[in-house]
């Protein structure tokens, strides 16, 4: 009996401590294929800071370095330019690249630095327990906002794509999302395409991937994914807002 799906070689076999109904598994895996198909798994180094994603080293069978709160992109650089060979990512939520990571963010993307950016965006901080994120919806219930997020005393969320899609140096800036088969294969697409620009030498790629939080949103699995569609995706509109082709 042949074999039609498996664990990619680049994603450890063990459990992860990500919540039911957290995409963070899904969005492991994209990553773990494209490194597989591309045959860069000797040659990669992912950085993940704190937030959800504290733990990936457990999980990506590369080389993994853990960066300060919101400094994997300032990580990435060194590691990148001392080591040009390596195939370098970040792997970052909202409350750590849009937050306190803002800066290094922008920096990494203006200068064009030659490395892929994984942006999970579920609109909230997830691991310290829901507070209000950079990307929070306006009127979004969290621990800090408990009567919505008021933009006249918070602002408005950052859209951090068509931020970055603004800068010379990024070759690309693409949103997706993994709700449904479908969108999960435009996500790892983009994914793929984030580690090619960065084979062929074009510059800072980010991939952001809208994403649920079920525990700290209160909602099940399945009303995730619905509140997901409802309310994240008309504010973040999916698609390529930058491309050097």
């Amino acid at each position: 009996m042949s074999v039609v799906f498996d664990r990619p070689k680049s994603l450890c076999d063990v459990s992860t401590h990500y919540c039911p109904g957290c995409t963070h598994g899904v969005i492991h895996r994209l990553v773990a294929e494209a490194i597989d198909e591309l045959g860069i798994e000797g040659k990669t180094v992912g950085i993940a800071p704190v937030g959800c994603s504290v733990f990936a080293y457990n999980y990506f069978a590369c080389d993994m370095i853990q960066a300060a709160h919101g400094r994997a992109p300032a990580v990435a650089t060194g590691v990148k330019r001392a080591n040009p060979e390596c195939m370098v990512f970040t792997y970052q939520g909202d409350g750590d690249l849009a937050a306190i990571g803002t800066a290094e963010t922008v920096h990494a993307a203006t200068r064009g630095e030659n490395i892929t950016v994984i942006f999970v965006n579920n609109a909230i901080y997830g691991m310290t327990g829901g507070q209000m994120a950079p990307t929070t919806l306006p009127g979004q219930v969290t621990q800090t906002t408990p009567f919505g997020r008021d933009v006249s005393a918070a602002g408005y969320p950052v859209r951090v794509c068509e931020m970055l899609s603004t800068l010379d140096g990024v070759a690309l800036a693409q949103r997706v999302t993994v709700d449904s088969p479908k969108n999960i294969m435009t996500a790892k697409k983009a994914i793929l395409k984030g580690f090619q620009n960065q084979i062929d030498c074009k510059g800072f790629s980010i991939i952001e991937v809208i994403s649920t939080c079920p525990t700290n949103w209160g909602l099940s699995p399945e009303k995730a994914l619905e509140w997901l569609r409802e309310n994240m995706l008309p504010y973040y509109p999916l698609g390529v807002y930058k491309s050097k082709d």
